[in-house]
């Protein structure tokens, strides 16, 4: 195992040893379901890298619950038990989505008495309308296009055990937020929350949403990489639009796929590509896990933070 002064680093033959967890296994067809649209991940990567995740997991969950249950007999506390909440960023299209959803699955399975719920960051962004009107629509995604205040509301409240807080609903099919759909998240005893956004510093707010994480995971891969994906990905998108008129991506399905191409390209250099570079990246070394991958999607290095 090799270290730097904040991380042990673990090459994947390593990483793999750590799975203990024999009695959790995922079909082929469960794997399906799970992963993003181009990602790749077989069953062999959900024993070599996703299980021991959750071995580790384990270990940071449980000192979290031993440590709430020490301070509070301290204080002559009732007992309470406070949502163990784990933020996941990284680049579009880097597979943070598919990391979530296979978490949330194996979380469920490992604690069959918990309730383990997800959320995205996509919810908080402002509608385009707003967007529009404040002349940012071509920095969605930005720091500014996000509603940051009530994501770190919304994030006070699960800490606290509000019941039924409510959630707005994205939709990648319109590239917009649905007006009045909600979803209701219920005092989850753990929450996964996937964004872009949640590692990077307030730009008003003074406090971070990364304050109320207690483990954070970057999903990392060079940025050529992460382009190819997200093209290989905009292709599939308007094979699944141009049957659907109301699809935003229908106009790009039905007109000419090379012009649409170098519009996604475009899109990736001046949006994408500049977000990941200047707010997104920079801040992969708070994360308490970072997973590196190399190509199509193949993980080859976990880093775990020491400290």
């Amino acid at each position: 195992m090799k270290e730097s002064d904040s991380f042990y680093i673990i090459d994947r033959d390593e990483w793999k040893k750590l799975n203990k967890y024999k009695e959790i296994n995922l079909t082929d067809q469960e794997v399906d379901s799970l992963r993003s649209l181009n990602d790749q991940v077989s069953t062999q990567d959900v024993k070599d890298i996703y299980l021991p995740i959750l071995q580790v997991l384990h270990k940071y969950i449980k000192h979290y619950h031993e440590r709430q249950t020490e301070i509070r007999q301290l204080l002559e506390r009732p007992e309470k038990k406070n949502p163990y909440i784990i933020g996941i960023a990284g680049s579009v299209a880097v597979g943070k989505s598919t990391l979530a959803r296979f978490l949330r699955t194996m979380m469920s399975r490992a604690y069959p008495d918990q309730k383990v719920s997800l959320i995205t960051t996509d919810g908080f962004l402002h509608p385009n309308e707003v967007l529009i009107d404040r002349g940012i629509l071509n920095r969605k995604g930005f720091p500014e296009s996000y509603d940051m205040h009530r994501l770190i509301s919304f994030m006070g409240d699960v800490k606290s055990g509000r019941r039924n807080i409510k959630v707005p609903l994205y939709s990648h099919k319109l590239y917009n937020i649905i007006p009045d759909q909600y979803e209701v998240i219920d005092q989850p005893d753990i929450l996964i929350v996937e964004g872009i956004n949640v590692l990077q510093l307030p730009t008003s707010e003074k406090i971070f949403v990364s304050d109320f994480f207690d483990f954070s995971f970057y999903v990392d891969a060079e940025p050529y990489r992460i382009e190819k994906w997200y093209l290989e990905r905009f292709g599939l998108l308007l094979q699944t639009a141009f049957k659907d008129p109301t699809n935003y991506y229908y106009s790009y399905a039905i007109g000419d796929r090379k012009e649409a191409f170098n519009m996604a390209k475009n899109v990736w250099r001046t949006i994408n590509l500049k977000n990941l570079e200047e707010y997104i990246m920079p801040t992969r070394f708070r994360a308490n896990m970072i997973i590196h991958k190399t190509t199509d999607h193949y993980i080859d290095q976990i880093l775990l933070k020491k400290h």
